[in-house]
C-alpha cells in the first residue's frame, strides 16, 4: 500500500511539474510565433520557476525519476495539444501516451533493492 500512495504522490508531483514546464515554454512560443504580447514572458518565467522549484520536491534527481516523468510529461503535452490548442489527439498521439505512461509505471513501479 505504501507504493502505491507513493506512486500517487509522485504522479501528481509529476502532473504538475509538467504542466508547469509546458506552459512556460509555450507562453514565449506564443509571443514569439504567435504576435503575442511581451508581457507573456512575465508568467513564463514565473512558470519555469515554479517547474524548476517542483523538481527539487521529486523522489530523487535521478536519471530513473526524470525518465519516469518523461512518461508523464508526454501525456500532459497530448492533453495540452487538446485542450489549450483545441487540436483533438489522433490514435497515434493516445498510442504514444499508453506507451509512455507504460514506461513510466515500469521504470516507477519496478521492486528494487533497498
Amino acid at each position: 500500500m505504501n507504493q502505491f500512495i507513493f506512486a500517487l504522490k509522485t504522479l501528481g508531483l509529476f502532473t504538475v511539474t509538467a504542466i508547469a514546464e509546458i506552459a512556460g515554454c509555450y507562453l514565449p512560443y506564443l509571443w514569439l510565433r504567435k504576435g503575442g504580447s511581451v508581457f507573456l514572458l512575465l508568467p513564463a518565467a514565473l512558470s519555469l520557476m515554479i517547474f524548476v522549484y517542483l523538481l527539487t520536491l521529486h523522489p530523487a534527481a535521478s536519471g530513473r525519476v526524470y525518465a519516469a516523468y518523461g512518461g508523464i510529461y508526454v501525456s500532459v503535452a497530448v492533453l495540452w495539444l487538446w485542450q489549450v490548442d483545441g487540436i483533438m489527439p489522433d490514435r497515434w498521439d493516445m498510442i504514444g501516451s499508453l506507451i509512455s505512461l507504460t514506461g513510466m509505471a515500469v521504470i516507477l513501479l519496478a521492486p528494487r533493492a533497498s
